[in-house]
């Protein structure tokens, strides 16, 4: 079978390396920048996307780019504790929660992916044309030596949220829907914060700092911090991906932001580059898959990153889009069990980032309590905020009763 990926991202190199490990050995990505230079910021791998690159035989690679969270806490925006719950091993999970550097994590992956599959990645090839066939679709790609045809049996668009693949099957789709916020995505190599394991999310639904380390404190006592800066009615939806603007105005819109755990306007002022984002989704589809093409990751279900669950999403759709290619009756039935099993997940998930998702706890608190409580019990009861916490991990997939009872979506040789 011949199976070709739109996109060397870390949806498209997780597929690549599940197709391997499902005995598919005839891939090949199509990447539309001419270098992958490992770009981006941090991102978190739940236990549910770590059950899968374990299976992969990547678990220790993965956990040499990065450092596992042991508690998520939320605070208002005077830094008053809300919620705070284990994560990872420290859960009860089989498996741990990295935060990782989303560029490190992308070049592992290429370099498992050049190991396995030899010579598969093909740079500097943008999707511009499908035609579909009985048995396969022929995509036309552009490089900077002109077009280029590719038959392939399968077609998977995993190029992201501006993907040549969905325009392509929606042209009326238009552009990612902005939610008004702006984020500004950076690392700072500051003192720890409480117990240098922390992943904190503190404001509301207008104003948010999310903050977690990417390494282990330094022998100096100093650690790598990624954070997240967030503001409502500030930027717009035309701002460039990667744009990188100065720290100080940032710092500025946080300068009360003082905590006596975290100074936040210092850590934002401390930024090494901070990069400037629209915060952005798209809508859900009615079906990804058409004929012999599919879609997979930002591609199909750009999410606002509430719940932290885009990566983690994106390589679950690859495990179990090769899980199907490799076990079902045909190429046409494993797409169409692909697209109903991943949708309509993806969809509701999508639909609770919207509602901010376990971030809820924060518009809670600052609904009720808007100049801040004694005690977050009084406004919230603990039974809400466990609920809230719950049905968010049942609906990304990583209950922890839910995801240990779940079938393996590894091949059986």
């Amino acid at each position: 079978m011949r199976i070709a990926i739109a996109g060397a991202g870390i949806g498209g190199l997780a597929l690549a390396l599940s197709l391997d490990a499902a005995g598919f050995r005839d891939v090949t990505l199509y990447e539309r920048t001419p270098q992958l230079r490992g770009l981006g910021v941090g991102l978190n791998l739940l236990p549910h996307a770590m059950r899968e690159l374990t299976e992969l035989g990547l678990a220790d690679r993965v956990a040499a780019l990065g450092v596992a969270p042991a508690t998520l806490a939320y605070f208002n925006r005077f830094g008053q504790p809300i919620w705070s719950e284990p994560r990872g091993r420290e859960a009860g999970y089989a498996w741990p929660q990295l935060s990782v550097h989303r560029g490190r994590l992308q070049l592992m992956l290429r370099d498992a992916v050049i190991e396995r599959l030899g010579d598969a990645i093909r740079l500097d090839h943008r999707l511009v044309a499908v035609t579909d066939r009985a048995d396969g679709a022929t995509a036309r790609f552009a490089t900077g030596g002109g077009e280029v045809e590719a038959e392939a049996d399968v077609l998977i668009g995993a190029d992201g949220i501006h993907s040549a693949l969905r325009a392509l099957r929606y042209p009326d789709d238009g552009d990612p829907a902005w939610s008004g916020l702006t984020l500004w995505r950076g690392t700072a190599v500051v003192p720890p914060f409480l117990d240098g394991r922390t992943m904190i999310m503190a404001g509301d639904g207008d104003q948010k700092f999310v903050a977690y380390p990417l390494e282990a404190p330094r022998p100096d006592g100093l650690q790598r911090l990624n954070f997240i800066a967030e503001r409502r009615g500030e930027g717009s939806a035309d701002a460039d991906w990667n744009r990188t603007v100065d720290p100080a105005p940032i710092a500025e819109l946080f300068r009360d932001w003082r905590f006596d755990w975290l100074d936040v306007p210092a850590a934002i002022a401390a930024a090494e580059e901070i990069l400037e984002y629209p915060m952005v989704d798209r809508d859900a589809l009615p079906r990804w898959s058409f004929g012999r093409t599919t879609l997979l990751g930002d591609a199909a279900h750009a999410m606002y990153p509430n719940g932290s669950n885009g990566g983690s999403q994106a390589i679950l759709d690859a495990r179990t889009l090769a899980f199907q290619l490799a076990t079902a009756a045909s190429i046409d039935e494993a797409l169409a069990v692909y697209d109903d099993i991943r949708r309509p997940a993806t969809a509701k998930l999508l639909e609770m980032t919207r509602q901010t998702g376990p971030e809820k706890v924060m518009l809670l608190a600052r609904e009720r309590a808007p100049r801040g409580f004694a005690d977050v019990h009084d406004v919230i009861p603990a039974t809400e905020l466990e609920q809230i916490a719950a049905d968010y991990k049942l609906a990304a997939g990583f209950h922890p009763d839910a995801l240990g009872q779940r079938s393996s979506l590894t091949v059986p040789a």
